[in-house]
Order: C-alpha cells, then structure tokens, then sequence
C-alpha cells in the first residue's frame, strides 16, 4: 500500500468483508456489507472505502461512484456507537483514545465525499442515520426510495449531530435541520426528498437497472462535474415510477411548517420549549399542530440536556462554518463528548438495554448547564491537536450544484414569485415545473410553498408574503 494509505493500512481484527467493491463499465459500487448489523459503519470500513475512493479518482475508467447497503432494511443505520462507548465503559482512557481515532477517520471520509471531484452517488434505501447520513448527504446526488428512513438521534444518546451535521442541518429551509436535530424526529420515504434531505425519489425494484443504466454513460472528457451530475440527474428521472399513492404530499407542510418555523427560531432551548408550551395549550392552536407540539415536547423531555444545548449551538454558528471548518469542529467537540458521561450512558441505555430504558444525564436537567458548559465543546485550546483532512484547501461555504439537483427551495420559488412575470398560481407553478423538465416532486414542493409563503393580489398574481 502507497505511504499516502499508510493511515488507513488494515488492522487486526478488521472484516475482511465488510465493505464489498464492485465494476460495471464505468461505474464503481462500493456496499456497506454488515446487514446484521444494519451496516452500522466501523473503522474497519471506513479503512477499506477512503483508499477505493483515492484510486477511483485517480482511475480515467471510473467515471461514477455509487455507494449503498446490503440487505432488505438499511443503508447504514450509524457508526457503530454500541463498540465505542462499550470500549470507553471498559478501557476508559484507552477506549476515548480509540474512539477519538473513529472519529477523526469517519470526518476525514465525510469531508472527501463533499470535495470529491467525480460524480458520487448514494442509494438512501432503509435505515439512514448518523454515519450513514455522513456517507451520503455531502455527495450530490442521493436517490430515496420507499423503504428510507432518515435521521440524526444524537441527542438521545448523550452526543450531537455529527458527520457535517453542523453543515447540512443549519442549511435546510426555514427551521427544519434545528428541529430534526434536536427532536432526533425520522423522515420517511418521499418525505426526505422534500426536505431536502434526498435529491431524488424512484421506486426501489428499480435500483439494479439504473445501476445498468449508469454504467452505460459515457462522458466526454472535457466535461465538467456539474455537466455530468446534469446527464446523470435526467437518467435517474427516466426510472420515474410516481409518487407513492398513500404519502404524495409533503407532511411537514401547512400549519406544522408553520409551527415548526416559530418554535424552533430561538436561541435557547428553555424558550423553544416554551413556544411549544403555547402552541400546546392555545386555544387557537390547529388540532394536528397541539399533538405535534405535546409529542415534540415529550421527545426533547427524553433527550440529554447537555445534547440539546450543545446541539442548539451548533445550529446557530455551523451555519457560517465552511466545509472544512465543519468537520475540524466537530471532531474537538466530539473528543469533549466522550470525556463525559452521556454518551456511555445513553448509547448503554438506549442501545445496550432490550427494551431500552431511560437514561440518567448528568448533568440532569437543562437549569445546570451553564453557558460555561457549552463554551467548552466550541473553544478550541491554543497547541490542541487538530484533524488533518484528505483535501486540504478545498472548501465551500454551500453546497455545490445545489439550484442543479434535488428540488426547488423556498428561496427559488421566492426568485421566481418577485422576478416580475406577473404569475397567477398555476402558471407559478407550471413554471417551475417546466424549469425543473418535470422532475417528480417538484409540483407537490411549490404547491406547499406558495400555500405557505404566497398571496394573491387584486388581480389573482401572486405576491410573496414571507
């Protein structure tokens, strides 16, 4: 192995089959391969995929990568939390030395996928949380089928969002990431499409033929990545089998978007609960919106208090990190993380008790952490070893192609509404549908959004009300 893999060189005790590589013509598979185990990722892994992913970008014949899981129920349910926290209850030192070095190789591949210079596709298709999410949402296209289940649940283990969750989350519209961040809530199906989470939505039966279908492209080789990712995105739409008949619809729409948006605005977790304290009680409030908030309430009630701080803050300053910055952050504040007793004792709890049980956090309650205790996990020490990354230098403040793929956001239907075209609503919409070449889901996104954000004026052109 070149010096450049030295790092990554394979240790005693690594699987030698838990990551399985694959060529068809052009394309290059990698497969989580640990179904038992909903392909939670492991060191051993992730040893085995940043090599594959240096030589495929050095390699003329290996024009598109595609990454998914083994078996009927996950693409990757996490990074395997139970190992770590059970080597750290054992080994204490030894055990946070360790996982400290999981999690600097973990950031290191997420952060090569969001500057990877060919196209990288992931297959969303079961069980997406944690490590699986890092292995996917930095690439930029990120197929969800019927059976994806996507979420953050950090901060029910005592820990935060991490793998570029302090990037992607704080980037989705309105208040979505700090909600799906702090409450840990799942995203199901289509329903990952329209939050941004997935770029794309297409029936599972037909994932080995588009698999076929891809390894058939062939690029001219003065193209460019986003010319590329263009042809791949119209070949993935002609797998189109619909919508799902029964969860077509954006669910987090309407009046919970709303609500959602208003709670989840401020800057302390006592006041967000506290917006959903009203919403919860008020008189006024729609049904579905006082369940949502009895349910949010009860959920954050479960969660480590220091998690939520933590993770609040995060929302609130990741959104100005860059890419780099993001992943050489989050690896000091997860080194302070399992200094702590949290997330021993919520991985045990949550993960390592059948059925679970509930965890005892230390601190307790929200109250006895300090403003002091959540400085420390963003305050790096002058001389503190830092995470050295695989692409130095290349780095973006949003995400790349991101008008090119995935669905219309909040923020481009608002272009298109001032642009002066004088748009009743269904010509709004038809517009958009048009400008996308009729991309699935796209007429169901804007139809929530100018239900949500637009007016009509006296001539039935719709105006922008914000």
């Amino acid at each position: 192995m070149p010096d450049e893999y030295a790092e990554f060189k394979e240790q005693p005790g690594d699987d030698p089959d838990d990551v399985l590589f694959n060529t068809l013509y052009g394309v290059r598979t990698i497969q989580l391969n640990r179904p038992k185990k909903y392909n939670a990722l492991t060191g051993s892994m992730i040893r085995k995929i940043i090599p594959r992913l240096k030589e495929y970008q050095k390699s003329a014949l290996a024009s598109i990568i595609i990454i998914g899981g083994a078996g009927p129920k996950a693409f990757c349910a996490g990074g395997d939390v139970s190992h770590l926290a059970n080597d750290i209850a054992t080994n204490g030192d030894r055990g946070r030395s360790a996982s400290k070095a999981y999690f600097g190789l973990e950031y290191k591949l997420n952060h090569f996928i969001a500057t990877y210079p060919k196209p990288y596709v992931a297959y969303l298709d079961g069980i997406t949380m944690g490590g699986g999410v890092g292995l996917s949402i930095h690439g930029p296209i990120r197929i969800a089928t019927e059976n994806t289940v996507f979420a953050m649940p950090e901060t029910g283990i005592g820990f935060f969002p991490d793998v570029g969750g302090s990037f992607f989350l704080p980037r989705l519209e309105g208040q979505l990431g700090t909600y799906l961040a702090l409450t840990s809530s799942t995203l199901k199906g289509v329903q990952a499409l329209y939050a941004g989470i997935a770029t794309h939505y297409i029936d599972s039966s037909v994932l080995s033929n588009l698999t076929a279908r891809l390894s058939e492209l062939v690029f001219k080789d003065y193209s460019d990545l986003r010319s590329r990712l263009q042809i791949i995105d119209r070949t993935i739409e002609e797998f189109n089998t619909g919508l799902p008949s029964n969860d077509s619809k954006p669910q987090l729409a309407g009046n919970l978007r709303i609500a959602i948006d208003h709670c989840f605005q401020y800057d302390t977790v006592e006041a967000i609960i506290s917006a959903l304290e009203k919403e919860r009680d008020g008189a006024a409030t729609p049904p579905q919106v006082k369940e949502w908030a009895a349910q949010t309430l009860q959920a954050l009630s479960e969660k480590s208090p220091t998690s939520l701080k933590v993770t609040l803050r995060q929302m609130r300053v990741g959104e100005t990190w860059n890419t780099s910055d993001t992943f050489r952050r989050e690896y000091h504040i997860a080194t302070q993380f399992i200094q702590r007793p949290d997330f021993v004792t919520g991985v045990s709890a949550r993960l390592g008790h059948k059925p679970p049980i509930k965890p005892q956090w230390q601190p307790p309650d929200l109250a006895s952490v300090t403003t002091e205790d959540v400085d420390s996990f963003f305050t790096i020490e002058e001389g503190e070893e830092g995470l050295s990354l695989l692409s130095e230098g290349e780095d973006y403040e949003e995400y790349r192609f991101l008008r090119d793929l995935g669905l219309p956001r909040e923020e481009h239907v608002e272009e298109m509404v001032k642009s002066g075209r004088g748009l009743g609503r269904k010509e709004l919409v038809d517009a958009m549908v048009d400008a996308k070449e009729g991309k699935i889901g796209v007429r169901e996104k804007v139809e929530e959004v100018v239900g949500r954000k637009c007016g009509e004026d006296g001539e039935g052109k719709m105006i922008w009300k914000g």
